[in-house]
C-alpha cells in the first residue's frame, strides 16, 4: 500500500502564477501539503534541514514542541526559484511554496523548505465528499466544545470487525459517565490514490456508538505500516502523528485501531502527544455464551480470539464468507468485494533475472497457460516495454527506476480490474521491485516474484544478441551483471535455474505455484 513515485514530479515547460515553476509533490509529501493546509497540522510548511534533523533526533522541534516526524519536501536539485507552485498529480495548483531554504539530507536528497499558502482547495483524490478540514468538522458537530467535555477519536486504516466495535463503545461509555453519550469520531486514513480498506471501515457505521460521525484523511505512512492488504504495524511516530490529527479535529482521547496488538501507550505518552492515547482492555470471544466480552469475563478454555490478519486474508483469498463471529455481515460483505477470492483477483508476476536469464520465454509459456485457464492476460516485456513505453530511457540508475515505476504503474492498473500482468524486466534493483509490489497491492491486487537465477555464466553462454560480448568490450555501460550491479531478491515467491531445463519445465513450476497460491482454478477453462 506505499503509492509509486516517492520524490515527486516537474512539470517540464510548465510555470504557475508570475512564472513560477511547477511541481508535483510525491505521495508523502502530498499528503503533508493536505494537513498542512487543512489545519490538521500546526505547522505553516515545510520543515528546515534543522528543524527536520531535530524531529528526526529527539521528536520534538528546535524550540521544544513535541513533533513527531520530519514534514519535508523532496524536490529535484535544478528546481529554481523563490517561489514554487506545488500541484496534484493532475497538475491542478494548490498552494505556493515560498521557498526560504535549499538542503540536502545524509543521503544526498535535494529538499525545499518553506511556508505555503492555499490556492485552490484540493480536488484530487478518493472519497473527496469526507475529506473535512478539522475546523469544518468541529462547527458542524460541536467537537472540542464545551473544553471539559472528553470527544473519543478512533484512527483507523483497516476495518472494524467484532472486537474493536465492542472496545470502542465500552470506551465511549466509560469516558461519558452516567450514561452521557460523548462524541466519536473515526477518522479513516486511506490513500490519495485508492479507496484502500475505507469502504470496509464505512460499513460498520451503523455499529458505531450514537454521535458517532467519520471523516477521511491521508496520513504519510512508513513503509511497514503500508505493507500487506490491511497494512502494516503502526510505529510510535505513526501514532502520534495521528494524535496530533485527531487533536486538530476537536479529540481529546484517541484509539488507534492497528489489527493487532495496539501502541505502546504508556511510551507514546511519554512524548507528550495532545490528548490521551487509550490502551482499551482486551476482549474475547466466549463460545459458551456466543458473546463477545472484556477478557476478564470470559472463561480462558472458552475464549476464541479474533482472527489474524493473515487469516483473513487467507479466507478471503480461497472465497470463503468470514464468520459471523468474527466481523458484522456488512463489512464482511465488503471485504469480500474488495478481495474477492484470487481466482477473480488482479495479479502482478513479477520474473526478475539477468538479460538472457530465460525470463521473457517463461514469460511468454505462462501468459498462454493463464489464458487458457480463462483469465484475462497482459504480457508486459522488458524489451517491448523499453520500446512502447520507455524510449528514450537509458539504463542509467534513475532511468531504470523509472522504467520500472511505469511498468508497476500500468501493471497495478490492470490489476485493479482483475485482471493478470506478466512482467519481464530485468529490474536489478530492490528498492524498484518493492515499489512495484506496493503499487500493485495499493491498487487491490497480488503480487507474485519469480527470481530466475539463472547465472551470469550461463547467461553470457546464450548471448545471442551479442551484448555481453559489447558490454566487456566496453561498448554498452551500465550493462546489469557486467557494469552495473544485480540486486539478487531475498524476498522471492519462487526461485528458478534454467540452465540445463527444458523451458516447459520452468512454465510449469510457475503455473503450478500460481494454482497451489488460488490465482488459477485446478483445471483449465
Amino acid at each position: 500500500m506505499v503509492s509509486a513515485g516517492r520524490r515527486g514530479s516537474a512539470s517540464e515547460g510548465d510555470a504557475g502564477r508570475s512564472g513560477a515553476p511547477v511541481f508535483t509533490p510525491g505521495p508523502d509529501a502530498l499528503a503533508h501539503l493536505e494537513l498542512v493546509l487543512s489545519g490538521a497540522y500546526p505547522l505553516p510548511g515545510f520543515m528546515t534541514r534543522e528543524q527536520a534533523e531535530s524531529v528526526a533526533a529527539s521528536g520534538c522541534l528546535p524550540d521544544g514542541r513535541p513533533w513527531p516526524v520530519p514534514v519535508i519536501l523532496e524536490a529535484p536539485e535544478d528546481l529554481s526559484g523563490d517561489l514554487v507552485v506545488l500541484t496534484d498529480p493532475e497538475g491542478a495548483p494548490l498552494a505556493e511554496l515560498a521557498v526560504s531554504e535549499r538542503w540536502k539530507d545524509d543521503r544526498g536528497r535535494h529538499h525545499l523548505a518553506g511556508d505555503v499558502s492555499l490556492l485552490r482547495p484540493p480536488t484530487y483524490g478518493v472519497l473527496r465528499e469526507l475529506r473535512a478540514a478539522p475546523a469544518e468538522v468541529r462547527a458542524q458537530s460541536g467537537l472540542g466544545a464545551p473544553a471539559d467535555r472528553p470527544v473519543l477519536a478512533v484512527v483507523t486504516d483497516r476495518p472494524l470487525h467484532h472486537r474493536a466495535l465492542h472496545q470502542i463503545r465500552a470506551e465511549a461509555e466509560a469516558l461519558g459517565g452516567d450514561g452521557e453519550r460523548i462524541e466519536v469520531l473515526v477518522i479513516v486514513d486511506a490513500p490519495l490514490e485508492d479507496e484502500g480498506m475505507a469502504a470496509a471501515v464505512l460499513a460498520a457505521e451503523p455499529l458505531l456508538p450514537p454521535r458517532s460521525s467519520l471523516v477521511v484523511c491521508t496520513l504519510p505512512r512508513s513503509r511497514a505500516r503500508a505493507a500487506g492488504p490491511f497494512g502494516g504495524p503502526w510505529s510510535d511516530s505513526d501514532v502520534r502523528l495521528a494524535a496530533h490529527v485527531a487533536a486538530a479535529y476537536g479529540a481529546t482521547h484517541m484509539i488507534v485501531e492497528t489489527g493487532g496488538s495496539g501502541p505502546d501507550v504508556d511510551r507514546v505518552m511519554a512524548r507528550r502527544p495532545p490528548l490521551t492515547v487509550l490502551d482499551p482492555e482486551p476482549w474475547r470471544f466466549g463460545t459458551d455464551a456466543g458473546l463477545w466480552e472484556p477478557i476478564t469475563r470470559v472463561d480462558p478454555g472458552q475464549a476464541r480470539r479474533e482472527l489474524t490478519e493473515e487469516e483473513v486474508e487467507r479466507e478471503l483469498a480461497l472465497g470463503r464468507e468470514l464468520p459471523a463471529w468474527f466481523t458484522p455481515a456488512r463489512v464482511a460483505a465488503e471485504l469480500a468485494r474488495l478481495r474477492p477470492a484470487r481466482t477473480r483477483r488482479g495479479l502482478t508476476l513479477f520474473l526478475t533475472g539477468l538479460s538472457g536469464s530465460g525470463k521473457s520465454t517463461i514469460a511468454r509459456g505462462v501468459s498462454d497457460r493463464i489464458r487458457r485457464s480463462g483469465r484475462s492476460v497482459t504480457l508486459l516485456d522488458g524489451d517491448v516495454v523499453r520500446r512502447m513505453l520507455s524510449q528514450g530511457l537509458t539504463f542509467s540508475p534513475e532511468d531504470r527506476a523509472l522504467n520500472i515505476r511505469r511498468i508497476g504503474y500500468v501493471a497495478a492498473e490492470i490489476g485493479r480490474h482483475g485482471g493478470v500482468a506478466v512482467c519481464a524486466p530485468i529490474a536489478p534493483y530492490a528498492d524498484g521491485r518493492e515499489e512495484v509490489r506496493a503499487m500493485v497491492e495499493e491498487a487491490g491486487g497480488d503480487f507474485f516474484l519469480v527470481y530466475v537465477a539463472t547465472s551470469l555464466e550461463e547467461c553470457e553462454s546464450r548471448d545471442r544478441k551479442g551484448l555481453y560480448a559489447r558490454a566487456r568490450a566496453g561498448e554498452i555501460p551500465d550493462f546489469t551483471g557486467i557494469s552495473a550491479p544485480y540486486e539478487v531478491p531475498e524476498d522471492a515467491d519462487l526461485v528458478l535455474d534454467t540452465a540445463g531445463a527444458d523451458p516447459a519445465e520452468s512454465v510449469a513450476a510457475v503455473v503450478a505455484a500460481l494454482r497451489e497460491g488460488g490465482w488459477l482454478p485446478e483445471h483449465d477453462g
